[in-house]
């Protein structure tokens, strides 16, 4: 047994950002399958839930440095799957419902060259556009637009005003639509 386990969170996190590699490790091993298995009833695919943990791990390794947790260290690995999660199921939806779009334009007899190199294309930069939005604005966005939730929902959720809400998703899609408005037209025609 590792002197690292007897350790409090708050020793871990101040180990962590001094680069004790054991320090993460037991960091890694204290939480991993717990947030595995609550990814895994979220995302009901095993593979999914342990690449989301992998990825949130990862980042806690990548910005050690400069990792900031108030409150529990547990709460915060919880919420940082849960948001991984919700960017994952996002570009799922986005990339599902483009996917439904491409078919009824196909369906309709509309056939273009190179539709499916297109279709990947578009789905990319689509994906690239969202994850690249600020990480409020895009949280309220996925809500919105992905986990259809009211405003009054999303406002209640992340403890702020509906109107703050409403702003933050039209600015969203005024920048979403901004971007993607000159590459739809080059890769349509």
């Amino acid at each position: 047994m590792s002197v690292y386990s007897q350790y409090t969170d708050s020793v871990l996190l101040h180990l962590l950002k001094k680069d004790d590699q054991s320090a993460y490790t037991e960091i890694f091993e204290r939480y991993s399958r717990l947030l595995v298995n609550h990814a895994y009833k979220m995302l009901g695919s095993q593979d999914e839930a342990n690449d989301v943990v992998q990825e949130v791990f990862l980042a806690i390794w990548n910005k050690r440095y400069e990792l900031t947790v108030t409150g529990s260290l547990s709460s915060y690995l919880y919420k940082a799957v849960k948001n991984r999660i919700l960017n994952h199921i996002a570009h799922e939806k986005v990339v599902s419902r483009y996917a439904d779009s491409i078919s009824d334009f196909i369906e309709n007899d509309y056939v273009f060259a190179d539709s499916n190199l297109r279709a990947k294309e578009l789905e990319a930069i689509i994906a690239k556009e969202i994850a690249l939005l600020p990480e409020k604005m895009r949280e309220v966005f996925l809500l919105r637009k992905v986990e259809e939730l009211s405003y009054d929902e999303i406002a209640d959720q992340l403890n702020i005003t509906d109107k703050t809400a409403k702003q933050q998703v039209y600015n969203s899609v005024k920048i979403l639509r901004e971007k993607l408005k000159s590459l739809m037209h080059v890769l349509i025609w």
